[in-house]
């Protein structure tokens, strides 16, 4: 430790030595000396020593490595923070904005994980300074200092509740709007600069830089953020800022979505530009923010299949909020379609191809049920705009690849739907009448593992099979206008019901076997815990005969095992009341009244 002398001598060295001559060694003996000050509490002294107009040469020179123990100090928010703030002012103000700009920039990187939203918050204000004494660079300064603020902001986790946000625990909310009222002045440059149709190459090079900073924060933090219109939230607020200064910096909002024109950035590659565009067609079309200047040319078909790229990254994730808003563009893309208005040429395309996929992965696999019910609605508009034949082509599609009985019911109901509407006066079309009719229910009359299939897991698309098979008997009026049509349908449905039957059959002699196995389990276990209690205590070792239901208890065994003999029971009745119509429109062709008891049922029927 140097007494009071050696560091007067050590000053004035200092002072008397040209700048050039300084080593690493000194510049590391003054960022010794003023942490020093700042550890042993002389922190109005430092500030009186950077103030000193004898040291105003030295300062220029060998300041800026003040700047980190400074802010070190600052965030410790002691008794010294005034003292340091007026310092690192004084700094900002006296030395070299390139070098300032290179330490702070290292500061930034080396933020230490507890404290990045408050070193983010305090060294904004002093960056921004820096970047507006930038003569030449400033647009490359800017960038690089967006880049890195950006890069610690999204180590942080974003809230997404509205508790989480309102309480702001790790500062993302306050870092966003901070950095919203950093870009400003720079965004009033890009916009006089255009203004005046002066623009050289640093101009377009900081409008680049700013757009950059857009897409990023469109992709973090706002597309993990919850954004309704209903509440103004503090990222709602960000995101509005984001929408505003896209067109500030002469960026057109159709270009940016329908034709691709973001600037390639080495820190965002395409999936991530994709997700960028994703939460900016969100906040467009779904929040409904800054819609009033978008380009009303469009129509709602091209819309659409422009969003469908976007669509499509936010369904292939699994995360709750790149799903929400991947169903919320989905069905607002989608309303101001008109129904029966999208053409089967349409399905050929990649993204129309993709998006069911992804959709029926969330019906089927997203554990979130609010997620799935959104994800049927939509599912449901998607089909009510498609015309005749591409229904006709989906229905198909899915029928085929789905491998889901209850995607597959859905499908089958959708069918019948379309095969009531073709019946009504006006409404006859091909695909749902006649032979294109036919092509269908070979697809729908079948049981892909024959007798072998798993009549449970089946259920839905069994149970809603069989009652199509049962209305179209009923409606035959159409479809005997078609001798051959009719006929291929008594054929069709001979072969399915009867496979069905002896697949009936087949599950019900296990299911029946089981529950009687289960019942004997029950009584010989029953009967050994009886000899067990007259036996002084020898506790003999029971086996589980049945896998498949042996971690449920023997209630809830007997309940299942149960409930499938019912099931069968409810399923074989349905074949009953087919063959009763049949032998009917036999007896009666001219028939064609529907019965009250001939309305479709359901697994949850009653009767």
């Amino acid at each position: 430790m140097m007494n009071e002398e050696q560091v007067n001598v050590i000053i004035q060295r200092w002072r008397d030595t040209p700048g050039e001559h300084l080593d690493l060694e000194d510049y590391q003996k003054f960022k010794d000396f003023g942490s020093a000050c700042l550890t042993q509490g002389d922190s109005e002294q430092l500030l009186t020593f950077l103030q000193d107009e004898k040291n105003q040469g030295l300062i220029k020179i060998m300041g800026c490595v003040l700047i980190g123990p400074l802010i070190k100090d600052v965030l410790k928010k002691g008794k010294s923070l005034d003292h340091c703030q007026a310092a690192i002012t004084h700094l900002i103000t006296t030395c070299s904005p390139n070098e300032l700009l290179h330490s702070l920039l290292e500061l930034i990187e080396d933020i230490a994980p507890g404290v990045i939203s408050e070193t983010i918050l305090v060294l904004i204000p002093h960056l921004q300074t820096v970047l507006l004494q930038l003569e030449e660079g400033k647009a490359a300064g800017v960038g690089s200092a967006l880049s890195a603020l950006q890069k610690q902001l999204s180590r942080l986790p974003v809230p997404y509740t509205r508790q989480q946000e309102e309480a702001d625990q790790y500062g993302v909310c306050r870092c966003c709007h901070a950095l919203a009222a950093f870009t400003k002045p720079f965004i009033e440059e890009v916009k006089r600069k255009n203004g005046n149709y002066i623009t050289n190459s640093e101009d377009e090079e900081l409008r680049t830089e700013l757009l950059k900073f857009c897409m990023w924060s469109l992709r973090e933090p706002l597309l993990e953020a919850e954004l309704n219109r209903d509440r103004k939230s503090a990222l709602w607020l960000f995101a509005t800022e984001i929408m505003v200064i896209l067109p500030a910096i002469h960026e057109s909002l159709s270009e940016l979505l329908f034709f691709n024109s973001v600037k390639k950035s080495p820190q965002m590659d395409s999936s991530q530009s994709t997700e960028s565009r994703a939460c900016l067609a969100y906040l467009l079309f779904v929040q409904l923010i800054s819609i009033d200047s978008f380009p009303a040319i469009f129509s709602p078909v091209f819309v659409l299949q422009c969003n469908m790229e976007y669509i499509n990254q936010l369904l292939s994730s699994k995360k709750e909020s790149h799903l929400l808003k991947g169903l919320a563009l989905y069905g607002k893309s989608l309303e101001s379609v008109q129904d029966d208005s999208l053409t089967v040429s349409l399905l050929e395309l990649r993204s129309f191809n993709s998006v069911p996929k992804n959709l029926q992965r969330v019906l089927k696999d997203c554990p979130i049920q609010h997620l799935r019910e959104s994800g049927l609605k939509v599912f449901q508009l998607f089909i009510n705009k498609l015309d005749h034949e591409a229904k006709h082509k989906f229905f198909r599609c899915m029928l085929k690849t789905s491998n889901h009985a209850g995607v597959e019911s859905y499908i089958v109901k959708n069918i019948r739907s379309q095969v009531e509407f073709s019946m009504q006066p006006g409404n006859a079309n091909r695909w749902f009448l006649g032979e294109e009719l036919l092509s269908l229910l070979r697809l729908v009359f079948y049981l892909p593992q024959g007798a072998q299939t798993d009549l449970l897991n089946s259920m839905d698309r069994i149970m809603e099979t069989l009652n199509l098979l049962r209305y179209l008997l009923i409606r035959d009026k159409k479809l005997k206008s078609t001798a051959d049509a009719w006929e291929e349908l008594y054929r069709i449905k001979d072969e399915y019901l009867k496979v069905l039957r002896v697949c009936i059959s087949i599950s019900r002699g296990y299911y029946c076997a089981e529950l009687k196995a289960l019942r004997e389990d029950q009584k010989l276990k029953a009967k050994e815990a009886r000899d067990a209690a007259r036996s002084s205590g020898l506790v003999k070792r029971m086996t589980v005969k049945h896998e498949k239901v042996s971690n449920m208890s023997p209630e809830a065994q007997h309940q299942v095992l149960q409930s499938a003999l019912v099931t069968f029971d409810l399923m074989e009745s349905l074949i009953v009341r087919v063959e009763e119509i049949t032998e009917e429109k036999v007896k009666t062709p001219s028939q064609t009244t529907l019965s009250t008891s001939d309305e479709p049922l359901s697994p949850c029927s009653e009767n």
